[in-house]
């Protein structure tokens, strides 16, 4: 490239160096759309778009091949709602903060990672809500001390050709208190609980849970986060791999839907555990965390809170399923269960793909018996978007400021 073009490109990257944090209503535009320059996502395999692939565990085709067509770290066959979310705000799709290869954070960085839960120890990945807090605190501060050391030279001849391609693929620093924060995660913490601990035991977590995520919160409106949007945690005791894994003693212990209410865990024809309400208690999470959200909403009045009822759009699908174009919302797309589990993907020990996906995969809810398929991932990310299934009941376009007095609820 012309080197006096990238001069020219340097000279106004260094001009939108600094500021201090604004209120989340300065990023609308006179439209009255929220105008958000980047997205920072938080949060587990629901919206892990390269993370736990690029530091732990590759994730192969088919995961993704619907809409991709080459690994690119997803858990589903194609987009998650974090893509639909930066498709509609006419963004790029977030490149993994942990990848290194044909990345560019310019937009945004998603520092959520599979397994990952909101407190240490409470889930399968060791990225969890502190520690993705804490990367994004550095990444904030290594971007703006850049920033910081380039303007101070002032004179355009000492930038070599790599630091200038380095500038290009970083936010501008006045994009981060103008960016929107959005969040997925609590299913691990959940999920972990229920496997390895007592139901009483989850129950007694859950206000540590959400203790710690208002923490995370007050850290990044410390670094000048301003427009928060905050998903709720799905219907567990609907994924088909948990409802496969457990065996019911009578009716009773699912719901109308096939969904665990409760249900007892099989470990072996002589072991097994008591019964365990998962979406209850599901629910009950759910209900601290708006209240959470609620809360900050009144502690951090700068800010912008929007709730997103996510388990009611996906257990809204599970219970029509069938009015809604799709099978047995038990039985998933790619994988096979008989007995024991044969995972998305897996490979025999003659090198055979033997966990081959299905071919009509727009029918099926669940994608792997853990996730969702892309159609469902569409399905409720339209949902939440729109401001159907919001608290505030605004869509995403218009969540940087509040409808009315918001904040004296």
């Amino acid at each position: 490239m012309n080197r006096a073009i990238w001069a020219f490109g340097i000279i106004l990257l260094l001009k939108l160096v600094g500021g201090k944090p604004v209120s989340a209503a300065v990023v609308g535009g006179r439209s009255g759309r929220c105008k958000f320059p980047t997205i920072y996502n938080f949060g587990d395999s629901n919206s892990d778009t390269g993370g736990r692939s690029a530091a732990l565990l590759r994730i192969p085709l088919p995961y993704v091949e619907t809409f991709f067509g080459k690994p690119s770290g997803r858990f589903s066959d194609g987009r998650l709602i974090i893509d639909f979310i930066a498709e509609n705000l006419c963004l790029p799709y977030l490149s993994a903060y942990l990848d290194s290869i044909e990345t560019s954070f310019r937009h945004g960085a998603n520092f959520a990672s599979g397994g990952s839960a909101i407190r240490l120890g409470g889930g399968y990945s060791p990225f969890y809500l502190g520690v993705q807090i804490s990367q994004f605190i550095q990444f904030k501060s290594r971007t703006t001390a850049l920033y910081k050391q380039l303007s101070r030279h002032g004179r355009v001849h000492v930038f070599s050709s790599n630091t200038i391609s380095l500038i290009m693929v970083l936010p501008i620093p006045k994009d981060f208190s103008k960016a929107l924060y959005t969040f997925d995660i609590g299913q691990n913490d959940l999920q972990y609980g229920f496997l390895f601990t007592s139901i009483k035991e989850v129950r007694e977590a859950v206000p540590s849970m959400v203790a710690n995520f208002s923490i995370a919160i007050h850290q990044l409106y410390d670094q000048g986060a301003r427009a928060f949007w905050v998903h709720n945690t799905g219907p567990i005791g609907c994924l088909a791999v948990n409802v496969l894994n457990y065996t019911s003693l009578n009716s009773g212990n699912l719901d109308p839907n096939g969904c665990v209410e409760p249900l007892k865990l099989f470990l072996s024809p002589h072991h097994q555990r008591t019964p365990q309400p998962q979406n209850e208690v599901v629910r009950e999470f759910n209900r601290q965390l708006k209240n959470t959200v609620l809360q900050l909403r009144l502690s951090l009045p700068r800010a912008v809170f929007t709730y997103l009822d996510v388990y009611s759009a996906k257990y809204s699908l599970m219970s029509k399923s069938k009015s809604q174009g799709f099978g047995d919302p038990m039985k998933f797309c790619c994988g096979s269960y008989n007995g024991n589990f044969t995972g998305c993907g897996q490979i025999a020990l003659n090198g055979t793909v033997i966990g081959n996906p299905c071919n009509n995969r727009g029918m099926y809810i669940s994608w792997d018996g853990s996730h969702y398929t892309q159609e469902v991932n569409l399905r409720v990310a339209t949902q939440i978007i729109n401001g159907s299934l919001s608290d505030p009941p605004v869509p995403i376009e218009k969540s940087c400021r509040y409808p009315g007095s918001v904040n004296s609820k």
